[in-house]
C-alpha cells in the first residue's frame, strides 16, 4: 500500500516503524496500568522488561527468518541486518524465554504477570501486521475474490499490480476479537494463567487458518509441502496451551478444594 508515509530529502517515515511504534505505545500504557493494579509492577520494571524483548524479539524475528530460508539469508548477510524481514513466531519464542527469565529475576507472580503479557502481545501484534498490510510484507496469495487488494507502490515488498488477498488485515482483525475476547474473560477469569494459556490455544489457531491464505510461500513448507513451519509451530503451541490450560485449571480448583 503505502511503505513510506512522508518523504522529504533524507527523512522518511515508514508506515511498519510508526505501526509498530503505536503498538509499544499502547502496550506500555496498558502494562503500566493494568500491571500496577494487578501485581504492583513499578515502572523502571517495565522500562527494563522493554529493553529486554525489543533485543529478543529482533534478534528471535531474525533468526527464524534465517532458520526458514538459510541458504538465501546466510549467502546476503548484510541485508538481513539491515532488511525490516523478521518471523513472528522466532520473536515471540524468544521472548518467551526473556519473560521467564525476567520472572525468576524479579521474582514476580508468574501467572498473573504471564496473563497481562498475553493482552500486550495482542495490542502490539494487531498493529503490527498493519504495518505489515502497508509495507507488503507477509502478502496473501493471488485472488480474483472482491477481497483482494492491489499493490502499485515500488518499495512494496508484495508483487504489484496483482490482486493479492490481504492476508495482514484478515489476521489483524481476528487478533483484535482475540483481544477483546481476551480482555473479557480476564475481568472474571476463573484462574490465574487462564489468559495465558487460552492465547497460547486461540492465537496458534487463527494463524493456522490465516496460512492457508499467505503467498510468500519462498518461507518453505514442510511434510511434502503440507504445513508451512508457522503451522507446525501452532500446533505445538496449540497442545502446549491446552496441557497448561488443564495443568493450571486443576491446581486451582485442588486450592478452592483445601
Amino acid at each position: 500500500m503505502y511503505p513510506i508515509l512522508f518523504e522529504l530529502g533524507p527523512l522518511k517515515l515508514y508506515a511498519y516503524g510508526l505501526l509498530i511504534g503505536l503498538g509499544i505505545v499502547m502496550s506500555i500504557s496498558y502494562l503500566t496500568k493494568a500491571g500496577a493494579n494487578d501485581i504492583n509492577l513499578k515502572p523502571d520494571l517495565i522500562n527494563q522488561l522493554l529493553i529486554y524483548l525489543i533485543i529478543a524479539a529482533v534478534v528471535g524475528g531474525k533468526f527464524l527468518l534465517i532458520f526458514e530460508n538459510p541458504t538465501e539469508h546466510l549467502q546476503n548477510l548484510s541485508g538481513l541486518i539491515s532488511g525490516s524481514g523478521f518471523v513472528f513466531y522466532g520473536s515471540l519464542l524468544f521472548c518467551f524465554g526473556v519473560l521467564f527469565w525476567f520472572i525468576k529475576k524479579h521474582k514476580l507472580p508468574a501467572l498473573p504477570f504471564l496473563d497481562l503479557i498475553a493482552i500486550v502481545i495482542c495490542i502490539l501484534h494487531a498493529c503490527g501486521r498493519l504495518g505489515c498490510f502497508m509495507a507488503g510484507c507477509c502478502y496473501g496469495k493471488a485472488t480474483d475474490s472482491w477481497l483482494g487488494v492491489v499493490y502499485t507502490h515500488p518499495r512494496s515488498s508484495a508483487p504489484i499490480n496483482c490482486s493479492l488477498h490481504p492476508v495482514q488485515l484478515y489476521e489483524s482483525l481476528l487478533i483484535g476479537c482475540l483481544l477483546l475476547v481476551l480482555y473479557l474473560i480476564k475481568r472474571k477469569r476463573a484462574f490465574n494463567g487462564q489468559i495465558f494459556a487460552l492465547y497460547l490455544i486461540l492465537y496458534p489457531s487463527i494463524r493456522m487458518f490465516t496460512e492457508t491464505f499467505r503467498g510468500d510461500e519462498e518461507r518453505g513448507l514442510l511434510f511434502n509441502e503440507t504445513l508451512s513451519h508457522s503451522q507446525l509451530i501452532s500446533i505445538i503451541l496449540i497442545l502446549a496451551g491446552i496441557v497448561l490450560y488443564r495443568k493450571w485449571q486443576g491446581q486451582a480448583n485442588a486450592i478452592k478444594k483445601l
